[in-house]
């Protein structure tokens, strides 16, 4: 806890002092260190300030400086002392620095060990290796993907080591710390209110020039520092030399050789870590990044006004940042000084002394600054690198010659497109089969053994064909999450992005646009939420919108239960086709939307080519394999609970023995009620209820689409059909209602011969090609699933989020009656 939440008369021990360096080494010069007993002795009237004994003599501070102090006090200590001995029993001898045995046994050895925590943020620029460095360092399993803005929110892990417990925050990739992007902004805050202990910015060793602007602008805030020199070996590789120890003094923080994708030089990173904790490091020291004499002119002067006002400052930056980024205009810094006394008369000195340097330089503050930034780097580069032959940048460019060539370009794309979507249709249909057989063999098994009952159908009926209908597709997701997998970590998604870049801005759209939506065909809810990295709003929104258009994995499973179907012959060019059908509604509302919702908001199209790499096979398998555990977590779960309460309404009312699951019970179940009420809607479509049931049981998600009519279309639940007429053309099934036509030609009743499910559906009747295919458009469009849902309300606002609901469903209805009577008039 912070001093400042202290109550009057309560006793703590301090445990480290936070900010930066004049402020902190102020506050440790009156006795604010660590292992030192602190006790509240009053409060002013309006609670500011507050009266502390510290060291056997009185002292008042500031809230906002208590704000900055971290300590343990007794009740927390007394807490901690009982989660650890629930007996209540207490041992006085222990080892001064518990290691293996992470046990305290008394209230010393709980200090130390909460003083022996180190918090870590990860700072750096997309594609610097820092999230293989988080991995490395924590064991974690976070996807490393080789294209800008991969890490779109903060990630925790922790590590013990040599007696110090690390907790490291993996933040968003940055090139700066301005307040352009919603990535600068979150790292920018979460330094100044989480106050790291250390940073350790995770710097591209064979790219140091450009990798070292986001260090410059870490130096200008004086945090404890450390940077990890990440991709070493790709600096040796190339026959460059570095000499990153003196490279590292020049910039006053110490540098550390590191490959975090092979585990080497994480020890020593750690060491230094904590030896700049503990200030025993000779390396550290803060130094001004020098900005010219005109733009210093400018800066002393705000910098010296902001000082003389410094209690009214924030305590996290030192008043010379706060005086660069008024220079600068930086937004959030000045809504933050907004509120202070003296902000009329510093803006006023600001826009005197800005003009001046435009004046004088010829251009504005920013680019001044940030040129002067870019003199020190390549200054000290100068001194301590020697370049190498740059084999990896010529590998790169002779690819880039092709995939993003104005011919090639576009052809080897959608090659590529194709043959993900082929080798997840077709190859994935091989072990779909031999799931499929499982699950039949187990519900068989389960039926023999069980007596008959409720108990037996609802194993077969309600778990196992429920969920079993779904899990079978499992083989064509893990396919379809390989290939996403491994075009982005091999960087292939970034020129994808450059490629399409002409092709958005003719939808409206920002060309990082495309990356989200690529996402989106493997699961919606993190393509939305890698919408962030799009700087302007209106296109963040319209991505935002239009990402549910783009057929997610979940769909996946109703595609190929209908399409090989109704479509067997033609399987791939219908599945190819709702996928396109997808991409051309999201077109045209993208249109709608820049025409008639928002004016056109045009921003800089940056998007990092990072260079190619081979993506080990742990890695991108490890990605492929989480994503799947994910879909199985679901078979578990929501598509569990979801199949055992669509079994439960459609198999109850109970009827009499002859007229239980039966068609006619299922009508006159629960389920068949609520989709008889429903059934006016969707006849229109060619469906009937039992559709209208699927439909709505794939709000929560669309896998639960399938295991739906797995229960409705169960074995009992369909009277036994026999064809009544058969020629070389046309199958006619009988169906549950006097003599419904299917047509389906001799070849796909035997393709579908292997599918239980299939055959359920053919020989119900309820379907026809033009009422299948009004179905699988309607699930393409209509409302995505909750969890999308929520995540658009989180990202855009649950205005957007409703205008989503109503607009999807109100198009899906549209367009399947559109193609239902189309259908039925050819």
């Amino acid at each position: 806890m912070r001093l400042s939440e202290l109550k009057t008369g309560e006793s703590a021990t301090i445990l480290k002092v936070l900010g930066h360096g004049g402020f902190r080494r102020r506050i440790m010069e009156m006795g604010f260190v660590r292992g030192q007993r602190v006790e509240v002795q009053l409060n002013a009237p309006l609670e500011d300030p507050i009266g502390y004994r510290i060291m056997g003599y009185d002292i008042s501070l500031r809230r906002s400086e208590a704000d900055m102090i971290v300590v343990l006090s007794d009740a927390e200590v007394r807490q901690l002392l009982a989660e650890e001995h629930p007996s209540g029993k207490r041992e006085t001898a222990y080892a001064e620095y518990p290691d293996k045995d992470d046990t305290c046994r008394n209230a010393d050895e709980i200090i130390i060990r909460q003083s022996r925590t180190i918090s870590v943020a990860l700072v750096g620029n997309p594609n610097s290796g820092k999230t293989s460095l988080f991995n490395a360092i924590s064991g974690g399993r976070e996807h490393v993907g080789n294209y800008s803005g991969v890490t779109v929110g903060a990630k925790i892990g922790y590590r013990n080591y040599r007696g110090y417990r690390f907790e490291i925050t993996d933040l968003p990739g940055t090139y700066a710390l301005s307040a352009y992007t919603p990535e600068e902004r979150f790292v920018r805050s979460h330094i100044a209110e989480k106050t790291p202990d250390v940073i350790v910015n995770s710097v591209v060793a064979s790219n140091l020039e450009r990798n070292l602007y986001l260090t410059t602008e870490l130096i200008d805030i004086n945090p404890r520092m450390v940077v990890a020199l990440n991709m070493f070996d790709e600096l040796r590789e190339s026959d460059a030399r570095l000499d990153y120890d003196n490279l590292g003094r020049m910039m006053g923080v110490p540098m550390v050789p590191v490959e975090a994708r092979n585990h080497k030089g994480i020890d020593e990173l750690l060491d230094t870590v904590i030896a700049v904790y503990e200030n025993q490091d000779d390396r550290v020291r803060h130094i001004h990044i020098n900005q010219g004499p005109v733009i210093e002119e400018g800066l002393q002067k705000l910098n010296t006004a902001l000082g003389i006002s410094r209690d009214e400052l924030p305590k996290a930056f030192p008043p010379r940042y706060f005086a660069l980024k008024l220079m600068e205009g930086d937004r959030q810094i000045e809504e933050k000084l907004h509120r202070c006394a003296h902000y009329a008369e510093w803006v006023e000195l600001r826009d005197r002394e800005a003009q001046h340097i435009t004046e004088a330089l010829g251009e504005d503050v920013e680019t001044a600054i940030a040129n002067q930034k870019y003199g020190f780097i390549s200054g000290a580069l100068k001194e301590t690198y020697t370049a190498g032959r740059r084999e990896e940048t010529t590998t790169t460019a002779q690819i880039d010659a092709f995939v993003t060539h104005k011919l090639w370009g576009f052809p080897i794309f959608f090659l590529l497109m194709g043959l993900m979507f082929w080798c997840t249709f077709r190859l994935g249909s091989y072990p779909q089969e031999w799931i499929e057989m499982l699950v039949d063999r187990i519900g068989e098994a389960v039926n023999a053994l069980l007596p008959e009952g409720v108990l037996r159908d609802l194993l077969c009926d309600g778990i196992i064909g429920g969920v079993g209908s779904v899990i079978v597709f499992l083989p064509n997701i893990m396919i379809l999450y390989l290939f996403i997998s491994f075009m982005e970590d091999s960087g292939y998604l970034a020129r994808a992005a450059f490629i399409m870049d002409r092709v958005m801005h003719r939808l409206g759209l920002h060309g990082k646009s495309f990356i989200p939506l690529i996402m989106g065909f493997g699961c919606n809810v993190p393509a939305i939420m890698a919408c962030r990295t799009i700087e302007s709003r209106s296109s963040r929104l319209i991505t935002i919108l239009i990402t549910p258009f783009m057929s997610c994995s979940a769909r996946i499973p109703i595609y190929l239960l209908l399409t090989g179907t109704f479509f067997a012959s033609h399987a791939v060019l219908v599945m190819t086709g709702l996928y396109l059908a997808g991409v051309a509604v999201a077109i045209l509302t993208a249109r709608l939307m820049r025409r008639f919702l928002f004016p056109v908001d045009e921003t800089p199209f940056v998007m990092e080519l990072p260079p190619y790499r081979l993506p080990t096979w742990k890695t991108t398998l490890t990605h492929m394999w989480d994503k799947c555990a994910q879909y199985l977590q679901k078979m578990g779960g929501m598509i569990l609970v979801a199949s055992i309460i669509v079994w439960f309404l459609s198999y109850y009312p109970q009827s009499a023995d002859n007229y239980r699951n039966t068609t006619a019970h299922y009508e006159n179940s629960y389920l068949g009620r609520l989709g008889k009420s429903c059934e006016p809607v969707f006849r229109p479509l060619g469906l009937n209820w039992k559709a209208g049931v699927a439909i709505l049981s794939g709000l929560p998600a669309k896998e639960i689409v399938v295991s739906t009519l797995g229960v409705l279309y169960a074995e009992n639940g369909v009277p036994e059909v026999q064809p009544v007429a058969v020629d070389s053309e046309i199958v006619i099934l009988g169906g549950s209602e006097g003599v419904a036509e299917v047509l389906v030609s001799p070849d796909e009743t035997i393709a579908n011969e292997h599918s239980t499910l299939s055959k359920r559906l053919i020989t119900s009747g309820d379907f026809t090609t033009a009422s299948a295919l009004s179905f699988l458009l309607f699930i393409l469009l209509y409302i995505p699933c909750i969890a999308t849902v929520a995540a658009i309300g989180a990202e855009a606002g649950w205005k957007w989020a409703a205008l989503s609901l109503i607009y999807n469903t109100g198009l899906a209805w549209i367009v399947a009656w559109a193609a239902y009577h189309l259908l039925l008039w050819l």
